[in-house]
């Protein structure tokens, strides 16, 4: 029941991760579910509450958590933790990117924007970074794999992040840096990077990247017309979304 309520959790409230690890075999779908859920549950909680306390101690929890698993403790706190456990042993996934993760979402309980272009790509290669990662492992990239995909995660984050950013402006947050210009041209050389370097990365592991597949749409649009980003124009329509997502899953070409 527990990865039923993972898969219930990702279909609702992350409907791109959900879609794209379709591709998945069973047991590797089942793993996506179990770390795309919890993503989903941290980056939910600096949301939990208008007092900065409450969402940092919901952070906390999630940490504490998580550290429960990895020190052999049996959690049943939350309907998705037994799903997080065995996927966690299953796969060897180390705590430092739930750390990472954790810590990092912090940073959006606050209306403050990133103190330097730094600081958000920290944040991008801690947030984007760190699940794709999380994902990849699952489906069984090993080391070599690893910088390709953080090139990638890069890119498929600060897209992501570029969609959503009127909502987030819209309550009170910063999420962008003002020098937008350098990052997606930032997030464009590194997606080529990444692409270059296919080969690196196993074919069982295509799901997991597949999640980036709008990344090269929004950020292509962006360049050609910043004024988009913060106008919302960055989204698809549904039609051309799963389009394009039928090619790269049949092709694998993330």
């Amino acid at each position: 029941m527990s990865f039923d309520a993972c898969k219930s959790l990702v279909k609702s409230g992350d409907p791109d991760r959900y879609l794209s690890a379709r591709s998945a075999p069973a047991e590797g779908h089942k793993a996506l579910m179990a770390i795309y859920a919890v993503n989903l549950e941290i980056a939910r909680a600096p949301w939990a509450s208008q007092e900065p306390l409450v969402a940092q101690m919901r952070l906390r929890w999630w940490g504490d958590e998580i550290a429960k698993i990895y020190r052999g403790e049996v959690v049943n706190s939350h309907e998705i933790l037994p799903a997080l456990r065995e996927v966690i042993f299953d796969h060897n996934l180390p705590q430092t990117l739930f750390e990472s993760l954790v810590e990092a979402r912090h940073f959006d309980i606050f209306s403050d924007p990133h103190a330097s272009i730094e600081a958000f790509n920290a944040y991008i290669d801690a947030t984007a970074g760190s699940v794709m990662e999380l994902a990849a492992r699952a489906l069984g990239a090993g080391p070599d794999a690893l910088p390709t995909l953080r090139d990638f995660a890069y890119a498929s984050g600060v897209a992501s992040l570029m969609r959503a950013a009127p909502a987030l402006i819209a309550r009170g947050r910063a999420p962008l840096p003002e020098d937008m210009e350098t990052i997606i041209a930032e997030a464009l050389s590194r997606l080529r990077a990444a692409r270059a370097n296919r080969a690196a990365m196993p074919k069982a592991a295509t799901p997991a990247l597949l999640a980036g597949w709008r990344a090269s749409a929004a950020l292509t649009e962006a360049q050609k017309r910043p004024h988009s980003i913060a106008a919302g124009l960055l989204e698809e329509s549904p039609a051309r979304k799963m389009a394009s997502l039928r090619w790269r899953t049949l092709t694998g070409r993330w």
